[in-house]
């Protein structure tokens, strides 16, 4: 098998000039620069104004081709933004690449979010439920089953005892969640919906006064449970504000339930496999993102459902 070329920064510089018609009089053209400094570059800044994002193989450049035409499909129903393409074509064979506009703002990792803003975030899982489905399907996006909660409660309850011999978390906190409260809140059938599964701090674009404004990297999106998205808010901007916002979308108790739970055990196997080397994650990110996720909400103190309880 071919290795797949890595891409530099002379290589990013050639492509920028043949696109933007910049350079070619013999001035430097727009300056480029990684998006993240050390190791494989595969994002990387334009200027001010782009975002060059390069497929480092073929199945990232499936992804990045569905990728563009999803975000085409939902822009419309989101009142956040999402990134356009201003070009998009190969930059090595095989290879695609997309020169995307940039959007004003920094991350959820750099701005906390205001109220307003979580109005901001109800309002775009508002928007993922209302893209078709049957529109998403003929995209190819595709279907993720729901993962299981209590498979998941068990993995945690073990990390978390390696997390308190390390004096990195109190194990005795897992037991809220108990097997029949985590089949309580299993995924309800029929409730797939446009999910973009990987909704972090570094996905999200926030302004200085908390406002967001777009989200970036639609390359996981799926069909799928929404309480995916909601657990990504937990870790991303913490629990009483991604559970207001999910409330504020419509959802009901449940799938916030469920939300904040995926989102609690994913924290605690995640620093423990940190922990334990199985996982190159910073480690203050991850012990952020379990305070978080950690967070007191009154809603974890509703334990009783209605069997037969809607969701949007």
């Amino acid at each position: 098998m071919t290795q797949a070329p890595t891409p530099t920064a002379d290589t990013v510089r050639r492509l920028v000039r043949s696109l933007l018609k910049e350079g070619g009089d013999g001035t430097a053209g727009p300056d480029v620069r990684p998006v993240r400094e050390g190791g494989e570059h595969s994002t990387w800044w334009v200027g001010t104004r782009h975002v060059l994002r390069l497929a480092p193989d073929r199945e990232a450049t499936v992804r990045q081709r569905r990728e563009l035409r999803l975000r085409d499909l939902a822009r419309p129903h989101l009142p956040v933004a999402v990134p356009a393409s201003v070009a998009h074509g190969e930059w090595a064979p095989g290879l695609g690449y997309t020169l995307d506009t940039a959007i004003p703002g920094g991350s959820a990792e750099e701005h906390d979010v205001s109220a307003v803003g979580e109005a901001d975030l109800a309002g775009l899982l508002t928007g993922l439920r209302a893209v078709p489905v049957r529109q998403v399907e003929a995209l190819g996006v595709p279907r993720t089953a729901p993962r299981s909660l209590e498979a998941l409660r068990r993995m945690a309850v073990h990390a978390a005892e390696r997390l308190a011999t390390a004096d990195e978390f109190d194990a005795a906190r897992l037991h809220q969640l108990t097997p029949p409260g985590a089949a309580q809140l299993a995924a309800q059938s029929g409730t797939a919906v446009l999910v973009h599964h990987d909704l972090k701090g570094e996905h999200l674009v926030v302004s200085a006064d908390g406002r967001v404004r777009g989200v970036l990297d639609w390359t996981g999106a799926a069909l799928g449970d929404p309480a995916e998205d909601i657990a990504g808010l937990v870790l991303a901007v913490g629990s009483g504000a991604a559970v207001r916002a999910a409330t504020l979308a419509g959802y009901g108790p449940r799938p916030c339930l469920r939300g904040l739970w995926l989102a609690r055990c994913d924290t605690v196997v995640s620093l423990a496999d940190r922990l334990d080397g199985r996982d190159d994650s910073p480690l203050p990110l991850l012990r952020t993102q379990l305070e978080r996720a950690w967070e007191p909400i009154l809603l974890e103190r509703l334990t009783d459902f209605k069997e037969d309880e809607q969701e949007p």
